[in-house]
């Protein structure tokens, strides 16, 4: 996936928002709350990072292509970067975006979720 797909398919969730910062990094945000990053590869090689469920985590952290990611999951919180960039990981980037998105609406207050117009599966 190249960083101009990651903003199509991040961009198409709804309610999000985007910001250029941290040093050129592609931040998408749900109610203010980051959920996706394109950005921080130390190759310039593109590199997207995403909030899991500890599940994912335990099974991405050590699976070729993933790593735990820099500085979120240093600090204990469960992240991973995706740092293989092959067509044949795009569905499962594309998941895992998905996912992320989802995590993170959770933790937006319901009053939020409403003002948004976006109701999170369970």
């Amino acid at each position: 996936m190249t960083y101009e797909e990651f903003n199509q398919f991040c961009g198409a969730l709804p309610a999000t928002t985007h910001v250029v910062q941290w040093g050129g990094a592609h931040v998408w945000k749900v109610g203010g709350k980051v959920f996706a990053i394109g950005g921080w590869s130390k190759d310039k090689q593109p590199a997207f990072t995403f909030k899991v469920s500890d599940l994912n985590f335990d099974f991405l952290r050590d699976l070729d292509g993933y790593i735990p990611a820099p500085y979120f999951a240093n600090r204990g919180m469960k992240w991973i970067q995706q740092i293989s960039t092959s067509r044949e990981l795009d569905d499962e980037l594309g998941y895992y975006l998905s996912e992320s998105y989802r995590i993170v609406s959770l933790g937006l207050s319901k009053r939020l979720q409403k003002e948004l117009g976006i109701q999170p599966q369970t």
